[in-house]
């Protein structure tokens, strides 16, 4: 009878998954609104720009890292977002939607070790256009510093190559 209530107690205790899903969320629609922002203040910029005299505003600069910042944004969110599904499949419920649409490949999940390797590949792409964004951002002053962007450009391409060559 113990056993039968201790069993019962710990099956519904996973209903406690439903905060790190309801908040994973939140945060995803929170970074997609932000990274919108970011997309509409490059607009607003290059209106001022291109028609409205007397403006100092570095187009080029300032559009590029503020569309590359709205990348990586929009990437967060999307590892939040696959979380939140994902921890949502593994411990609550199968989403019956999912099953139906081939376009849900992307989120459906049937192990944690499958729900890691599609977070890991996307927190991946984060990091690579926060370095494509930094290295926008590099002053390079000696050719060591462009050998060094240059050195690591090409483990960053040989990191990629051979992570996608694992999945094959």
């Amino acid at each position: 009878m113990l056993e039968r209530i201790f069993e019962f107690l710990l099956v519904k205790s996973r209903f406690v998954t439903i905060l790190p899903v309801i908040f994973g969320l939140i945060g995803a629609f929170v970074l997609f609104f932000i990274a919108s922002y970011d997309v509409l203040k490059v607009l607003i910029y290059t209106y001022k720009y291109f028609f409205i005299s007397n403006v100092e505003i570095d187009l080029h600069e300032d559009v590029v890292a503020l569309i590359i910042g709205a990348v990586d944004l929009y990437l967060m969110a999307l590892v939040l977002f696959i979380f939140s599904f994902g921890v949502y499949e593994l411990f609550i419920s199968e989403i019956e939607e999912f099953k139906q649409s081939k376009q849900s490949k992307v989120l459906e999940v049937h192990s944690l070790d499958q729900l890691k390797d599609k977070l890991a590949k996307v927190i991946i792409m984060v990091l690579v256009v926060n370095f494509f964004q930094r290295a926008l951002q590099m002053k390079f002053s000696t050719p060591l510093d462009m050998t060094y962007l240059a050195g690591s450009i090409l483990a960053l391409c040989l990191g990629l190559y051979f992570l996608h060559k694992g999945e094959h």
